[in-house]
């Protein structure tokens, strides 16, 4: 049985790049939410620090993840978000996890 597979990614903005890095994000919601193994994809911005960014994203197993990174948008987000930020992101598999009735 395949297991949910969860990216969390911290980005800190370039300094003055925050809108540009906004954007990016932004454009990859709605293409990666209607994939058909997203599960959650949210995009969340730090209230103390508006140069930093969490991408929140869930997918059904790790076979989605993948069709995720060979997406177009992925391709497109990775060719640019190197110079609008830094990044650090953990693929994670779930230890104790509440799930849905």
């Amino acid at each position: 049985m395949s297991s949910p597979m969860k990216t969390v990614a911290l980005f800190v903005a370039q300094e003055g790049r925050e809108a540009e890095l906004e954007d990016l994000l932004r454009a990859m919601v709605t293409p990666s939410r209607g994939e058909a193994g997203n599960l959650r994809y949210d995009l969340w911005r730090e209230a103390a620090e508006p140069r930093r960014f969490v991408l929140d994203e869930l997918y059904v197993d790790e076979q989605a993840v993948a069709a995720h990174r060979a997406s177009p948008h992925f391709q497109s987000y990775t060719a640019r978000v190197g110079e609008l930020a830094s990044r650090t992101a953990l693929l994670v598999t779930p230890v104790d996890i509440l799930t849905p009735p």
